[in-house]
């Protein structure tokens, strides 16, 4: 059963601005194995991050880096739910995550969907 999706676009240019305008962001919305990823990696992570919490009902609380993007041995990335989003997603009956991430251009785009 579908619990919830979420789809999110990032303008790569946009967000490396806002990165660079205020540093302290990227500690507040990334993990540290995250945050040294390159600007357009971060931007697709951040759509992730984003679609999570849609595809969750936009719980107030959320914290960004309780919800890790992560890359498999195989190269597909997956969604690392700890504390308030794996909280929010344990109370809404999220039993698996299916996540997709693409890139075009000056585009990142990520799609969520949470299974129960």
């Amino acid at each position: 059963m579908i619990i919830g999706i979420g789809v999110d676009v990032v303008l790569v240019t946009r967000f490396k601005q806002q990165l660079t305008k205020a540093p302290a962001l990227r500690e507040r919305l990334f993990t540290p194995a995250e945050r040294e990823l390159n600007t357009r990696s971060l931007a697709a992570r951040f759509a992730a991050k984003e679609a999570v919490a849609k595809a969750l009902g936009a719980p107030a609380g959320m914290n960004w880096q309780h919800c890790q993007i992560d890359i498999d041995a195989a190269g597909a990335p997956h969604i690392v739910a700890i504390g308030t989003v794996a909280d929010v997603a344990d109370a809404k009956g999220v039993k698996k995550w299916h996540l997709s991430l693409s890139h075009d251009g000056d585009v990142a785009t990520a799609m969520v969907v949470a299974e129960g």
